[in-house]
């Protein structure tokens, strides 16, 4: 197809989502196949807008994706700015309520003993900006003559069960009132039509769940989540230079796991440097948590405020926040076809966190999902029919080596969940040794339980979603929808106190009387925990217009 026009309603390639992993795939199909019309469309106002994590990035992924196409790309601005150092020291910490114990010796045994917890080194890797290595690609991928169109959202997958395949993608409607009818300013969803249709759109995409159903795909077990939340803070020089630009923390323990008077919560506390004395300092409490009244925005809160962290922090000022679901499931929670076992199916493939590639041994996908990119790429080049995408893309990461390393962790998470984390993180020793083991999605383990810690004062969601500069036009439909609002009335509140108003990080679900709602949609941060962890599956995330959302800049 020609590049002749401005005209994208028909492309060869079209992927949805300007993330690591859409771009690393764009880039490369240009690179391979410049000939192809390759269009990438993204949900946020301006590339790397949705982009958030707190982020360490092996090099060797970025030297395979640039390297031929742009052997300086390390001496560019852009790079520095993107990835402003590299990790000299790796200090995993236990806490407790006080003080901390050094966990890199046993990591380092670990590693010499060939144990997978040895992977929890990050020694070597980039520390990263991933808002800004989006935006840095974004203009790599747009200079080569890749379409990037920020502010454009899907809402359908076009799906044809008669042969196997998609024919494209619906976008949403702009300019609705709240109540659905169109408004003077109304736009119906245009449709983008592609031979080859790549589903990059992060943790738990809309479209990637529907291709999910609709085309059969399987997983051998549940998808598990984790909830980030984040604040960037400016601190003082001093405390700066103290910290170290080539220093990260991965702490786990206190406030969420202490292993004999509890609480008992998958994750950790980290700390990043991310240049021009600005500390990223952030909780992931995994989702499987049973309090009903747990808020990780408590945790990050208690976190702030340990010794080995507040020496850091203290005085500083908070410039940027944000939240982000990530997913944890590991090898077993991978979308197949019951058909071959590709990871998709025809000319539709899954990417990066839409596929579930985090390796939570190494706590972390970012390298996962530009290798993903990488063989999706590839996979388009060689295929000769769209049909063949799914398998050859399948075959692609087997040789990039990205299935082996997700097999070393694949009973990682699930031990967790099903044993706690003392149990469960001892068990794990064991790694490709263990069973699978069956265990619930993560709303179902809700109790009636309380968190055990409490910071002194409530935290403030609303000068935290301010910071995320996060906004939506207010009198469009709600994308937030309750499938039976008499559930969370006289069930969910009377049994856990409607949750989803204590853990939303964006304070959207209020109570009204004697109905929890989502009050205030247009302060979403898109994280969609609500939807994984309502305790009756009661909530459907669905995609708001264009351009809403946060406004990342260095997340």
């Amino acid at each position: 197809m020609s590049q002749a026009s401005e005209d994208f309603s028909k492309v060869d390639v079209l992927i949805v989502g300007a993330g690591p992993a859409g771009l690393a795939a764009a880039i490369t199909i240009k690179r391979l196949k410049p000939e192809l019309v390759v269009c990438v469309i993204d949900k946020g106002a301006a590339p790397g807008n949705h982009a958030l994590s707190g982020a360490v990035l092996e090099p060797e992924c970025l030297a395979r994706l640039l390297d031929p196409l742009l052997p300086e790309w390390r001496e560019t601005p852009a790079a520095r700015e993107a990835l402003p150092a590299r990790v000299k020291i790796d200090d995993v910490l236990l806490l407790t309520a006080r003080g901390s114990l050094q966990l890199r010796p046993l990591l380092k045994l670990a590693r010499l003993l060939g144990l997978g917890y040895g992977r929890m080194i990050h020694e070597g890797d980039h520390i990263c900006s991933v808002s800004r290595l989006v935006a840095w690609l974004s203009g790599i991928a747009t200079g080569i003559g890749v379409e990037v169109l920020p502010g454009f959202a899907a809402a359908e997958l076009l799906w044809q069960p008669a042969t196997g395949r998609a024919g494209g993608v619906r976008l949403v409607d702009q300019g609705r009132d709240r109540t659905g009818e169109p408004q003077v300013n109304f736009l119906a969803g245009e449709t983008i039509a592609a031979d080859f249709i790549l589903l990059a759109e992060g943790c738990d995409g809309l479209l990637s769940e529907q291709f999910i159903a609709a085309a059969g795909l399987r997983r051998a077990g549940e998808q598990l989540y984790s909830l980030g939340v984040k604040e960037l803070i400016r601190v003082s020089a001093e405390q700066y230079r103290q910290f170290s630009a080539e220093r990260v923390v991965h702490a786990m323990g206190y406030p969420l796991w202490t292993p004999v008077a509890g609480p008992d919560i998958f994750g950790g506390g980290i700390i990043y440097p991310m240049g021009d004395n600005r500390l990223a300092v952030g909780i992931i409490a995994g989702l499987d948590y049973p309090y009903h009244d747990f808020n990780p925005q408590d945790a990050l809160t208690l976190f702030k405020a340990h010794p080995a962290v507040a020496r850091y922090i203290a005085g500083g000022t908070v410039e940027e926040a944000g939240a982000k679901m990530i997913p944890e499931g590991g090898l077993y929670a991978v979308p197949r076809s019951p058909y071959d076992g590709a990871i998709g199916r025809g000319n539709v493939v899954l990417l990066g966190d839409a596929a579930g590639l985090v390796n939570m041994l190494k706590i972390k996908g970012l390298h996962n999902a530009i290798h993903s990119g990488i063989a999706a790429a590839e996979a388009v080049a060689a295929s000769a029919a769209p049909e063949n995408l799914a398998v050859n893309y399948t075959a692609g990461l087997e040789r990039a080596g990205v299935l082996a390393e997700m097999a070393e962790a694949k009973n990682f998470r699930q031990s967790i969940a099903r044993f706690g984390t003392l149990a469960g993180m001892g068990l794990a020793l064991l790694g490709r040794l263990l069973p699978q083991f069956k265990v619930a999605p993560d709303y179902t383990h809700l109790g009636g339980g309380s968190y055990p810690l409490k910071p002194s004062r409530p935290f403030d969601k609303d000068a935290f979603t301010a910071l995320a500069l996060t906004a939506h036009r207010e009198d469009e439909p709600c994308h937030l929808l309750i499938g039976d609002p008499a559930i969370c009335r006289e069930r969910c509140l009377a049994q856990y106190g409607a949750p989803c108003i204590t853990f939303c990080p964006a304070g959207v679900y209020e109570r009204i009387g004697d109905q929890p709602r989502p009050a205030n949609p247009s302060n979403c941060l898109h994280c969609k925990t609500c939807q994984r962890k309502c305790p009756y599956d009661n909530i459907r995330w669905t995609v708001p217009e264009a351009g809403g959302g946060p406004h990342y800049t260095t997340m």
